[in-house]
């Protein structure tokens, strides 16, 4: 498993120790630290000033709206990738633009999804001769999403999708078969989305790719959306090729650019406070089991893979345990870590970086609790957004009696 340096995760918390910090708070919890969002949300806004692109909030990854307020200030909108969260974008950060992708709409939910969104990006041809007429008459700037067929990615298939036999995005070969004048007419802008937690090596390279498979139809267009997966606020990404490539694309097609990442607005802005629960030991392993479930409270360690940051471990201390949930899953396993000191049953762990793909992918399978969610002010103040509870678990299966 990919392991995450765990400096920068934990840089807000200054030399305090995470019990001085958080020792009153129930576990496990998710905390959002509105420092991280302000450092990430400062970055992201130089791009903006330096470049004259637009920076939308990819929701997948962070839909915490009770902090939109915050990135309101740094960010021109949202991104969405269906109804529900369009309409999210649009009731919790009024004023910014709503730009909407679907692998394939719903017809049942497309005349809603229009109330509340600006641009529309469809996946393929097909879809755009089903519906692009209906978003354009309804003022709605209209997108097409395209597959420069470049893939960037090493160790993240899952998340590839330049993959062979990818279902996301049009073809060169299908836009020859199937785009139309009448349906390119419709035709406001081009999306790719084809990065996954990467720099803006990457970036060059799939932009020569898009100009190569694409460029052709570029000058006929008002924007480009390079979609996600920079991760423009780690401490060694390259904004100044990032800036340089936006500003290429700007002017040499005379286009309004577009980002979207995810993960960079809430990188390093957030952390999963456990505590230990018990401790095994089969043959040389020493099992720690915690309050947390990977599967069901961080299952991104799992499906990514990775194994995420935590406050004080090291891989050149003494004490080896391996971390893992209290659930049925044989595989709910978050880990293998090195302590200075024995860990002991009650002890707080802190993982970090866990504002992104955490409360917006948690489930409660196993009749697991959700944690509750709180906020660390950029003061140190601690707030609790929202508990959860046994009904929270039980409404999903079928309301409740």
């Amino acid at each position: 498993m990919r392991r995450i340096d765990a400096r920068p995760a934990f840089c807000a918390l200054g030399e305090k120790h995470p019990e001085e910090l958080f020792a009153d708070l129930p576990t496990p919890c998710y905390i959002i630290d509105e420092a991280g969002l302000h450092r990430n949300g400062r970055i992201l806004a130089s791009v903006i000033k330096d470049t004259g692109c637009k920076i939308l909030l990819a929701q997948k990854a962070f839909s915490n709206y009770n902090f939109y307020p915050l990135l309101s200030r740094y960010l021109s909108g949202t991104e969405a990738s269906g109804l529900y969260e369009a309409r999210l974008g649009a009731e919790e950060m009024p004023g910014g633009e709503v730009h909407v992708f679907c692998g394939a709409y719903r017809e049942e939910e497309f005349d809603e999804l229009l109330k509340y969104a600006g641009h529309i990006v469809f996946n393929s041809p097909g879809q755009l001769q089903k519906f692009g007429a209906r978003a354009k008459e309804q003022g709605k700037s209209v997108g097409l999403r395209v597959n420069p067929e470049c893939s960037t990615q090493e160790g993240h298939e899952i998340y590839d999708p330049c993959a062979a036999g990818s279902r996301l995005g049009t073809t060169r070969q299908m836009w020859d078969r199937q785009m139309t004048d009448e349906l390119v007419a419709l035709l406001d802008g081009l999306h790719f989305h084809t990065l996954c937690e990467q720099n803006a090596d990457a970036l060059e390279i799939t932009l020569r790719a898009v100009e190569e498979k694409f460029g052709d139809i570029l000058p006929r267009m008002k924007w480009l959306n390079m979609g996600g997966g920079h991760h423009i606020t780690r401490e060694d990404y390259d904004a100044l090729r990032l800036k340089k490539l936006v500003l290429y694309a700007k002017n040499k097609w005379k286009l309004q650019v577009y980002l979207e990442p995810g993960e960079a607005v809430a990188l390093n802005a957030g952390y999963l406070a456990s505590r230990v629960l018990d401790i095994v030991q089969n043959g040389d392993t020493r099992i720690a089991i915690l309050d947390v479930s990977a599967a069901c409270h961080m299952p991104d360690v799992i499906e990514m893979p990775y194994t995420p940051p935590l406050y004080g471990a090291d891989d050149r201390n003494k004490y080896s345990y391996r971390l893992a949930g209290p659930t049925c899953l044989a595989g709910d396993v978050i880990g293998d870590y090195s302590f200075g000191e024995e860990l002991q049953i009650g002890d707080m762990l802190l993982f970090g970086d866990m504002a992104i793909y955490s409360t917006c992918k948690n489930n409660t399978f196993n009749g697991m609790p959700l944690p509750d969610i709180w906020k660390r002010s950029a003061d140190g103040q601690m707030k609790r957004v929202i508990g959860f509870g046994y009904e929270d678990f039980k409404m999903r299966l079928g309301g409740i009696s």
